[in-house]
């Protein structure tokens, strides 16, 4: 069974066979993410960007579980210079790996770590599991790059955050699916702290009048892939 698992705020988690792939792993710190990633299989670690709500516990966690950190370059070779294992990638590119592969998009947002070391180009991803499409957008405004993935690869799955403030809100998030031509739509980074409170439900509404259906996740609940 193929399973992509909410782990709150910005984080999943994809379980597949002997893999387990997970998504800007902010646990530590994060007061709604209930994860032990001690006793999960970690084969692959993917961060969109530098901000500690993101990057989260990538580092500890690679080297907890000698797994890779895939993310921006500038951002991998920070990751690196603490101990962790990393794989520097850039916006274009494409990687193969047993379990399916990964497009590399741009996100529109910044990048730093609290070391307000500069972090690179800020990230979102397409993962194909076997043939089972899931972008996930990272922290973003809305952008004309959601029309061209949308008309080139049209995602399954979309993983959008909709709590504004830093990101995109739940108007442009509904449109941002629409350009995707997303038959899923999966709100994230919501609700976690005051200044990204938002109505899901309303959203939810959005997306249905739109034709496509909407799954606000709870913490630790899944969509089998």
């Amino acid at each position: 069974m193929r399973k992509l698992i909410y782990l709150g705020h910005s984080a999943f988690y994809i379980e597949k066979d002997n893999d387990g792939i997970l998504i800007d792993p902010f646990i530590s710190g994060n007061p709604s993410a209930n994860f032990d990633y001690g006793n999960k299989k970690i084969t692959n670690i993917f961060v969109t960007h530098a901000h500690n709500d993101h990057l989260g516990d990538a580092i500890e966690i690679s080297k907890a579980k000698n797994a890779p950190i895939v993310t921006i370059v500038e951002l991998a070779n920070y990751c690196s210079s603490k101990g962790a294992k990393a794989m520097g990638i850039n916006i274009g590119g494409k990687i193969d790996f047993k379990w399916g592969s990964v497009r590399v998009f741009n996100a529109l947002h910044s990048s730093s770590n609290h070391e307000l070391s500069y972090g690179g180009n800020a990230l979102s991803f397409l993962f194909d599991i076997d043939g089972t499409t899931v972008y996930h957008a990272g922290d973003t405004g809305l952008m004309p790059d959601f029309s061209l993935i949308g008309e080139l690869y049209n995602p399954y799955y979309a993983l959008l955050p909709i709590g504004g403030f830093y990101t995109m809100g739940i108007e442009e998030a509904a449109v941002a699916a629409k350009m995707l031509f997303a038959m899923e739509v999966i709100p994230m980074h919501y609700n976690t702290f005051s200044n990204i409170k938002a109505d899901v439900q309303k959203f939810k509404d959005l997306i249905e009048a739109q034709g496509q259906k909407c799954l606000p996740l709870k913490v630790n609940e899944y969509v089998e892939l």
